[in-house]
């Protein structure tokens, strides 16, 4: 398999496509190592850019995502997870989908209702990753 790691400075987006609805569940980034251990243990893991390591989807919340397939786009450097979501929501802010939010005029709206709550789950919106401006903010500096 030749795929393009280098045009990404060694990650390729990855985006998580939800079995079933194909509804896009979340992007993240995989090196080499997180498509491996993806493909070995059927858990999608991803690099964490911010962390700068590896984290398996799920292994704070319980809400992990198992892999389908892996789609290749044409240029062999971005790819398409399908997965199933196991548990209510994939977004650590309490969504279903990380895409919860529309643009409308000149505003961010929410565009699916919250399905859990994330401080039930994680402790606080900070050890989840979530940056202090909250879920409805228009720019999070701070990504998972």
């Amino acid at each position: 398999m030749q795929l393009d790691f280098e045009k990404g400075g060694g990650l390729l987006p990855a985006v998580i496509q939800e079995a079933g609805t194909g509804k896009v569940l979340m992007l993240g980034f995989m090196n080499a190592e997180a498509l491996d251990k993806t493909l070995a243990t059927g858990n999608v893991t991803f690099f964490s850019r911010s962390r700068n390591r590896l984290w398996v989807k799920g292994e704070s919340s319980g809400h992990v995502l198992k892999l389908r397939e892996v789609l290749v786009d044409c240029d062999d450097d971005a790819l398409v997870v399908v997965a199933e979501q196991l548990g209510p929501g994939t977004c650590h802010a309490g969504y279903h989908s990380c895409f919860f939010r529309r643009i409308q005029g000149d505003e961010l709206v929410e565009a699916e209702p919250r399905v859990f709550d994330p401080e039930a789950v994680y402790g606080s919106l900070e050890g989840a990753g979530q940056s202090s401006g909250g879920p409805a903010s228009p720019r999070r500096e701070k990504k998972r």
